[in-house]
């Protein structure tokens, strides 16, 4: 499924994408999306590499998609973070002459971020213990970046197993903690852009809303100065303490975050079913008029699409224009959508981001 990287053809790519967005969502007589481009090289905050031994030496390398024994060798990636490709061939070069970092390591995985930030984590193949460690701090010293060690059963974290993001969104600047192992979007460029689309198509309101999938609070913070309270709901616990200590960073206190699965808020919602971690909750004091829902590429399952069919406003992020052109088709009774975006957070891949917002017909 994936294209060639060559800068030069990224506008026919990133068009064909558009005409294919246009093609699935022309049924629902969607406006014309607004198109959110790439940078077209540096654009990847993450980036994860086998270790490659030839003539008893280790490279970074990638596979060709289903064959894991066809190793491609590389000593830069174009498309990831410029940090990432200032440390690949340093760290390399500190695991091949220290024994303590290079012995049996397969795999390593970087995350970075547009603030600069850079964690790095060494994945091996043998047990990590303190002797590790020294050689391990010396490494981040001298890089200056944090490294996690990680092999089976094991994580040896030497200063903390996160980076804080810094993202600018319509003038202002919002701080997230992003967990090494958690999930983060890996384009920060079009993220911002991401952003600011679904603030500005939220608008400014006097009542609530109701946010599924919220991960770490990546859209809840700027939709938090849009709505006069948020109950944000998300079913994984790490992403849950994240999203909490988001909302402490940047001091926002309108939102109530919820650990639920969007099939509990609907049985919740519905008065189907009491959680004992609604508890202190009132749900009756929220007027929620919106409900934003970035679900994962399945779409919305069945009892979720009849939720969010009850809301004057729906808010859609989706990572697969496949399954929200099917879930379109099951609210376009109810609902027609008013704008529409194309984020390209995949540059050079067929996957696409898009956005749209859904009102009520009247």
């Amino acid at each position: 499924m994936s294209l060639s990287f060559d800068p030069a053809e990224y506008k026919q790519q990133l068009e064909a994408k558009r005409v294919r967005l246009v093609e699935l969502l022309q049924p629902f007589n969607a406006p014309e999306p607004t198109v959110f481009a790439s940078p077209l090289e540096h654009f990847r905050l993450r980036a994860e590499f086998r270790l490659w031994h030839q003539d008893g030496q280790p490279y970074y390398a990638m596979f060709e998609k289903g064959n894991k024994h066809k190793s491609i060798l590389i000593d830069q990636l174009p498309i990831a973070s410029r940090r990432i490709n200032e440390l690949m061939g340093p760290l390399l070069e500190a695991c091949r002459a220290d024994p303590l970092l290079g012995r049996k390591l397969f795999q390593v995985e970087f995350l970075t971020t547009l603030s600069g930030e850079a964690l790095v984590s060494l994945c091996y193949h043998r047990p990590i213990d303190d002797t590790w460690d020294g050689a391990a701090q010396s490494l981040a010293e001298q890089l200056g970046i944090m490294v996690i060690g990680r092999s089976r059963g094991r994580k040896r974290v030497l200063e903390r197993d996160h980076v804080i993001e810094e993202l600018s969104v319509n003038g202002r600047t919002w701080r997230y903690q992003q967990v090494e192992g958690g999930f983060t979007q890996p384009n920060g460029h079009v993220n911002q852009h991401m952003l600011g689309w679904a603030q500005d198509a939220a608008g400014s309101n006097e009542d609530d809303l109701l946010e599924l999938y919220c991960g770490n609070g990546n859209f809840t913070l700027p939709l938090s100065t849009c709505f006069r309270k948020i109950m944000a709901t998300e079913l994984s616990k790490s992403s849950v303490y994240s999203a909490i200590t988001n909302m402490e960073m940047n001091n926002v206190e309108n939102v109530t975050l919820v650990r639920l699965a969007s099939e509990e808020v609907t049985q919740a919602l519905t008065g189907v079913r009491e959680f004992r971690r609604l508890q202190g909750i009132d749900l009756q004091s929220f007027d929620f008029g919106t409900v934003f829902v970035d679900p994962p590429r399945a779409g919305l399952d069945p009892a979720t699409l009849e939720l969010v069919r009850g809301y004057q406003r729906i808010l859609y992020i989706s990572c697969n224009p496949e399954t929200l052109a099917a879930n379109l088709r099951d609210l376009s009774s109810t609902h027609r959508v008013s704008r529409c975006a194309l984020f390209d957070q995949f540059p050079y891949t067929h996957h696409m981001e898009s956005g749209v917002l859904l009102e009520r017909r009247p």
